[in-house]
């Protein structure tokens, strides 16, 4: 019997061990000592709330589904039908084939052809490797196998979880200067505003409590090799999320939408490449000419303080 994700894809190194599911080639399951990382879910289950899963290629939103190429418009199916959206992308549902897979390793790839909203062609790669130091690193090339030029755009969806019994009682650090307004259907309702002074500015560590985030950022502060660091800090362990310079965007949701079981239990902290609607708008789209290709490389670390003594 196959379980609804399909084959499921153990890698380990060190104290760190994750599972990648052929479905999507999503991160089901992430674990440091034992300890979950990331909010994971059963081998039969589907992702909740788009856990673990890889979004291309576009992340996040596109407002009725349609969008113009080349002055040519398209008009994708509504993944999102409540809210009228095409939502996420189009391969979280495909089976991803297995390319390599060792110990520490393993690379998924899939073929998207041509389709009715989106007559362009893509190969994607990802692939999801563990250091005893470094933890997870998650690497995704997309190259254009087509005939002509094609949008693209890549996510990724992890919730990040430090064991405690809801988000509340972390502390959160997120590298973002602006934050971008939306309306009730998730798209995008103005220009991207400073974070001063608003629920969205944690560039500063503090407490979540009871505020609720669902807010696309931008403005992302760097370190020295162009990784932007957010941490979520638990009373002993810190999960830090980073992202490459491929990534100018993070969408963080502190899932206050989802079942009741899953409800305010973890943080999602999205890596994006472009903002919600970024078909439509254009904003920070990559348009891959044919034969071209992009990487985009996102990870994360776990560290754990000692117990104090006595």
């Amino acid at each position: 019997m196959v379980p609804v994700t399909g084959s499921q894809y153990q890698i380990d190194a060190g104290d760190y061990s994750a599972v990648i599911t052929e479905l999507g080639a999503g991160l089901r399951e992430l674990r440091h000592s034992g300890r979950p990382v990331v909010a994971g879910y059963q081998p039969d289950e589907l992702p909740p709330g788009a856990a673990g899963q890889l979004l291309a290629p576009w992340p996040n939103r596109i407002d009725g589904g349609r969008y113009t190429v080349a002055g040519t418009g398209h008009q994708l199916d509504l993944s999102e039908p409540a809210r009228g959206n095409a939502i996420h992308g189009l391969t979280r549902w495909a089976p991803w084939a297995l390319i390599q897979q060792v110990p520490d390793t393993v690379l998924l790839r899939v073929e998207v052809l041509g389709r009715a909203g989106y007559p362009f062609c893509l190969e994607i790669d990802a692939e999801y490797h563990l250091g005893a130091e470094e933890g997870l690193r998650a690497t995704v090339t997309a190259r254009n196998t087509g005939t002509r030029p094609a949008p693209y755009g890549t996510g990724s969806h992890p919730y990040l979880t430090t064991g405690t019994a809801t988000v509340d009682e972390c502390t959160l650090t997120l590298p973002a200067a602006r934050w971008l307004p939306a309306d009730e259907r998730g798209i995008p309702a103005g220009a991207a505003q400073d974070v001063t002074g608003t629920d969205a500015d944690f560039r500063t560590a503090h407490p979540i409590g009871a505020i609720q985030l669902d807010h696309a950022l931008t403005g992302l502060a760097r370190d020295g090799h162009g990784r932007a660091w957010a941490r979520l800090a638990g009373q002993r362990t810190e999960i830090a999320l980073w992202a490459d310079q491929s990534y100018p965007w993070l969408q963080v949701f502190t899932g206050d939408t989802l079942d009741v079981g899953r409800r305010r239990r973890a943080v999602a902290i999205e890596p994006m490449t472009c903002p919600p609607n970024a078909f439509a708008t254009g904003t920070d789209l990559i348009m891959l000419d044919p034969g071209d290709s992009v990487i985009s490389n996102w990870g994360i670390q776990v560290s754990v303080r000692p117990a104090p003594a006595g």
